[in-house]
C-alpha cells in the first residue's frame, strides 16, 4: 500500500491508504502539517508534485454601469493544473468598484 496510486492536494481525508501496520496514513498534501503521512508520500507525491500556472491577468471590463456605482471585472486562465499535491491555483477572477461616467449621465433627470 501507500501513496503512489493516488495524491491528493489540500486536506482529503478520502485520500489515504493503510500502512504496514494496517493503520490509515494520508496522501494529501495536509499530512505534512499532522505528521501522518504514509511512508512513500514525498517520493510519490511531492517529488511528482507540479503546481498549478496560471497566464496573465485579461484586460478589465468594462463599468456595468453607465452612469453612478457599478463594477469592473478581469480574468486569467490556468496554463498548468495542479497534479499530485501541488499547489492549488490562486484566484482566476477578480473584480473592483467604479463610477460610471457616460456623456448622457449629466442630462438625465
Amino acid at each position: 500500500a501507500g501513496c503512489w496510486h493516488q495524491c491528493c492536494p489540500g486536506r482529503n481525508n478520502a485520500c489515504w491508504a493503510p500502512d504496514a501496520h494496517r493503520a490509515r496514513c494520508y496522501c494529501d498534501s495536509y499530512c505534512e502539517r499532522t505528521g501522518d503521512c504514509c511512508e512513500d508520500y514525498h517520493a510519490a507525491c511531492r517529488l511528482a508534485a507540479v503546481g498549478c500556472a496560471v497566464g496573465p491577468w485579461g484586460p478589465w471590463s468594462r463599468c456595468s454601469s453607465l452612469c453612478g456605482v457599478g463594477s469592473k471585472a478581469r480574468s486569467r486562465q490556468v496554463t498548468v493544473p495542479p497534479r499530485h499535491g501541488g499547489e492549488p491555483c490562486p484566484d482566476l477572477k477578480q473584480r473592483r468598484g467604479c463610477l460610471g461616467e457616460h456623456v448622457t449621465c449629466g442630462t438625465a433627470k
